[in-house]
């Protein structure tokens, strides 16, 4: 049973005499568990649509719909408390928060969910020493590497155990170890966790990963297959 869905998806951006179709029609689905990438050059579409997914961005036209939720006609305030306890995203340029260190950009989503002190130290410990940066805790976002703030991204989106992770480029600032570290981390979550992944990337190493791989060119859908 799918647990994203979107039907006829289109975006269209206003361009005067010129608007932008970010998205073109695009039907898909996703069933739980599954760890799949979206890809395509740039511009093609990939972004748009995880954020539309994710219920940051709105479609022009069409359906989205999360374990028969559909999102896309959910108020502002409804959309921000559905992603909240459902939806863990990963920003290709992090959205650290510049005055809270490690440890408290990771922990920040689980406490807006209310986890005791207890499980939020067990899990971003966990989590933070199992991306390296067990050592990185206290240092704040300026004091970080790119990767390292990456990772802390990551660990940020895995930490409450959200149902769905939505990963934008999760790679794209990561040396080949911690890259592929990372994806062996994902991997273990969503076979132990159940969580479902959906990437969009550029990056070989998340599509040499990935269990079904989706192309897409000029806001369209032009291949989905399922991977060997």
């Amino acid at each position: 049973m799918a647990v994203i869905k979107t039907i006829n998806v289109s975006k269209v951006y206003p361009g005067g005499s010129n608007p932008v179709v970010a998205l073109n029609n695009v039907s898909l689905s996703f069933e739980k568990g599954e760890f799949s990438c979206i890809i395509g050059p740039s511009g093609s579409g990939k972004t748009t649509l995880l954020n539309i997914i994710g219920g940051l961005d709105k479609p022009t036209d069409g359906k989205v719909y999360i374990e028969d939720k559909r999102i896309d006609i959910l108020s502002s305030y409804d959309r921000i408390d559905f992603r909240l306890h459902n939806i863990g995203f990963v920003f290709q340029y992090f959205n650290l928060i510049p005055v809270m260190t490690a440890f408290e950009n990771a922990a920040f989503i689980m406490q807006l969910q209310g986890y005791s002190d207890k499980e939020v130290k067990e899990r971003i410990h966990f989590l933070l020493s199992a991306v390296g940066l067990e050592k990185r805790m206290h240092s704040i976002p300026s004091e970080l590497s790119g990767g390292e703030q990456q990772r802390v991204a990551v660990v940020r989106a895995l930490a409450s155990r959200p149902k769905f992770i939505l990963a934008d480029e999760p790679t794209a600032n990561l040396d080949s170890t911690s890259a592929f570290n990372l994806l062996d981390i994902m991997q273990k979550l969503n076979f132990e966790e159940g969580i479902t992944f959906v990437f969009s990337t550029h990056d070989q190493r998340v599509i040499d990963k990935a269990r079904r791989v989706i192309k897409m060119v000029d806001g369209s859908v032009v291949e989905d297959k399922e991977m060997q």
